[in-house]
């Protein structure tokens, strides 16, 4: 990617990022990290994607989690962000599939990044104990709910991208859960929204 840095990030940064990119695109014909047909745009539709939620975080955060990381969106960017910032102080990406996990650590190795991954399933794993809690085309909000109540601490924030029928997941995570929410629109596309949740508990 040439130009101005995008998101007010260094050029080492950015450099850091690119590495990134290189990667992925060389390991995703094998592994499927993300959508064939999103590779020629994955500077918005992944990177700046995951970045606006590095700004919607309350910052300074000492442990950031991410479930369910797959290719990395949101953790891994967030992780190569906090190099310049020192905030998070340290990333946990949660990721099932072994072979992604694979792919995960090769970034952090080449990048430098703050970041740990934990193979496992989400409802499997210890309680992580985060501050901020990242997922990304994961679930529903009811279900993502219960992973926050398992791995937030209790004065932590979640954040969580959703679709345009947000309102419709919304309504129902409100039958079964107590939380504060705050609506953000999305910066890369219309419709879209990230929640922020604090305060997650069982009705």
């Amino acid at each position: 990617m040439s130009g101005a840095e995008p998101w007010g990030v260094s050029r080492e940064t950015m450099d850091r990022l690119e590495v990134y990119a290189e990667l992925l695109k060389k390991w995703n014909p094998r592994i499927n990290l993300v959508a064939k047909s999103t590779i020629d745009d994955i500077w918005h539709r992944h990177f700046e994607d995951s970045a606006q939620l590095y700004h919607l975080a309350p910052h300074p955060v000492g442990h950031w989690a991410d479930l369910g990381s797959g290719g990395g969106f949101p953790g891994l960017v967030i992780a190569i962000m906090a190099l310049e910032n020192d905030t998070p102080k340290r990333v946990t990406l949660v990721e099932s599939d072994a072979r992604k996990c694979a792919f995960l650590r090769t970034v952090i190795r080449e990048t430098g990044a703050p970041a740990t991954v934990v193979t496992g399933r989400i409802e499997a794993i210890p309680p992580l104990e985060c501050d901020v809690l990242t997922a990304r085309a994961l679930a529903d909000l009811s279900h993502l709910m219960e992973f926050a109540e398992r791995h937030l601490l209790p004065e932590g924030t979640a954040l969580f991208p959703k679709g345009a029928s947000w309102k419709k997941e919304m309504a129902e995570a409100q039958q079964k859960w107590n939380f504060e929410h705050q609506v953000a629109k999305s910066k890369t596309e219309d419709g879209p929204v990230i929640l922020s949740i604090a305060g997650v508990a069982r009705v």
